[in-house]
């Protein structure tokens, strides 16, 4: 359930959203890198001066949705190397293909600096952590976005979640344990065929969680255990592998948490990365470097609590402003490199890579928010006909290695971005939860007006089926 203010304020947006329904402006597209003709994912297209925006898909589509107040403001095209593309929002033609040319950089050979410019990888690095207490918000502040969780092994979607979530943040100086909190308000889907096995989810919860038990003499057997004790079981599985806090209270909410015990990209940040300038590329008319992430001489550890999630090596880009060393943009992967991690990875998961994270930032009113998160993890299952040797022919229509093994996708995106001291305060006197996994009801006219991310062609035939054979929120 929503907390009375919450309840308050989307009484109150729902009534408005009704009388202002007719000013909404759709605004829908596809961008294509005029060079190559190929889509192009994840540029940016907002309203200028404001937060209102979105991420192309994969396909390079987009829908936006606006206020026709906006219809005099620019709207901006922008992707990371290429060229913005701007247009009053009023002249801006939908479904006509928006090509955006590659910008190359040129700096000045005449540069007067106050200081010297730090010329290495691992120097631009360590000067924009060092300019995180600048850069990063230094008030508390409310942001409204949209989730979205896929889980799927290698053939079909198992499980989706749809949600609109708030996320508090008292400010980067804070630590985020107590002092960043996230709401799911509303759920707009929610469509579940997992094949779970509840007996090994079953295990691990007792392993973690029960008192005094030896699991080596305790005989586990579906029949004698009760549906709710199983029940918890897989939902305790659910929440410690993909819980929001994990996501923004862990280490690998990198910036974010770069001053907590241990951090990732903390003071000891170089023993266990090493970072190598690549080129100077232009986001927006603005220059930016582009440095690559390389292992170093530790393995790289999240210290997750009842999972081994340690023995790894780093590798991705860090995109950061040329001006002001902010970060717009991290791309980051955790790769099994000790021994243990890799045999544990192979045999459980069937890939190295066990941790994929895509998070972007936009620039407003002088400090960077986030503004779009991408996590791929694999997750344990432990489904399905497991061969122990040389499979027999009768056997081999049972053993489906695209069906054992699953992962989960979550994406974010933040639309909203709340300053206002009173209203951050009211909405925190209630309580709030993190819970994305509770089934709620669907709320048609909030959804009708609110901003989600698009889904790719590939994806929306796939919860297309998923929906059909699912009963729960159907719509």
């Amino acid at each position: 359930m929503t907390t009375p203010y919450l309840k308050h304020f989307f009484c109150w947006s729902m009534c408005f959203f009704c009388i202002n329904a007719f000013s909404q402006k759709e605004i829908k597209s596809k961008i294509v890198d005029f060079s190559t003709l190929l889509p192009i994912e994840s540029a940016s297209i907002y309203v200028k001066n404001t937060t209102v925006g979105t991420v192309s898909n994969s396909d390079g589509k987009f829908v936006l949705l606006v206020d026709k107040g906006f219809e005099n403001d620019t709207l901006i095209i922008s992707s990371i190397g290429f060229k913005s593309f701007k247009s009053v929002i009023s002249a801006f033609e939908n479904d006509v293909e928006i090509y955006l040319e590659e910008d190359i950089a040129a700096l000045d050979e005449i540069v007067l600096l106050a200081e010297p410019r730090p010329t290495t990888g691992n120097e631009i690095v360590q000067k924009a952590i060092g300019k995180l207490d600048v850069n990063l918000p230094e008030l508390p502040y409310l942001q409204k976005g949209f989730l979205r969780h896929k889980e799927r092994n290698k053939k079909e979607f198992k499980w989706l979640i749809e949600s609109a979530i708030t996320l508090y943040d008292s400010s980067y100086a804070s630590g985020s344990n107590q002092n960043l909190k996230i709401n799911v308000d509303e759920v707009r889907k929610s469509y579940d065929l997992r094949d779970v096995d509840s007996i090994f989810s079953y295990y691990s919860y007792l392993k973690h969680n029960a008192k005094n038990i030896n699991l080596k003499s305790k005989r586990l057997d579906r029949d004698t255990i009760e549906t709710a004790s199983l029940i918890k079981a897989i939902k305790w599985n659910d929440t410690r592998v993909n819980g929001l806090a994990n996501l923004f209270k862990g280490r690998l909410n990198l910036l974010r948490n770069s001053n907590m015990s241990e951090a990732l990209f903390g003071e000891n940040m170089l023993d266990k990365h090493q970072f190598e300038l690549d080129t100077i590329l232009v986001d927006n008319d603005r220059k930016l470097y582009k440095i690559k992430i390389a292992k170093s001489k530790d393995f790289v550890g999240l210290n997750t609590k009842n999972i081994y999630n340690e023995g790894y090596e780093a590798n991705g880009w860090l995109y950061i402003y040329w001006d002001n060393y902010a970060v717009k943009k991290i791309e980051y992967e955790l790769v099994a490199a000790s021994e243990s991690q890799k045999g544990r990875s192979k045999t459980l998961f069937d890939t190295q890579v066990n941790h994929k994270l895509v998070m972007t930032y936009m620039e407003y009113e002088g400090k960077m928010y986030p503004n779009y998160f991408y996590y791929e993890t694999p997750k344990l299952v432990n489904i399905g006909f497991k061969p122990t040797k040389k499979l027999r022919r009768d056997d081999e229509s049972r053993y489906d290695k695209d069906e054992r093994y699953y992962y989960t996708i979550q994406e974010i995106l933040f639309t909203e971005i709340i300053l206002d001291p009173e209203l951050i305060d009211e909405s925190l006197k209630g309580a709030w939860t993190e819970d994305i996994f509770s089934n709620r009801p669907y709320n048609k006219a909030f959804w009708k007006n609110y901003n989600v991310l698009l889904e790719s062609e590939e994806e929306e035939k796939l919860i297309q089926d998923l929906s059909k054979r699912a009963s729960l929120f159907k719509q």
